[in-house]
């Protein structure tokens, strides 16, 4: 899952060395958490938050095949 992420992420920022993804996970649930560069933040937010949002429906997709929940936190 956290290939998917971190392949999302990249594609959509300039400064690729700034991009962070830690993971924190359990039997049944995994929390990522991403940090990326002051610049790109904007960029994975997205207008009224409807980037990020984007990206949390794919992520609860791809962990539902795993039958996990999943979040995903952007840190700036």
């Amino acid at each position: 899952m956290k290939e998917i992420l971190e392949t999302i992420i990249l594609n959509m920022v300039n400064n690729k060395e700034a991009v962070t993804i830690t993971e924190e996970a359990n039997e049944k649930s995994v929390t990522f958490k991403v940090s990326v560069a002051e610049e790109d933040f904007g960029k994975i937010i997205g207008k009224q938050g409807k980037t990020a949002k984007a990206i949390r429906v794919v992520m609860k997709s791809v962990a539902g095949k795993e039958h996990k929940s999943v979040s995903v936190e952007f840190i700036d």
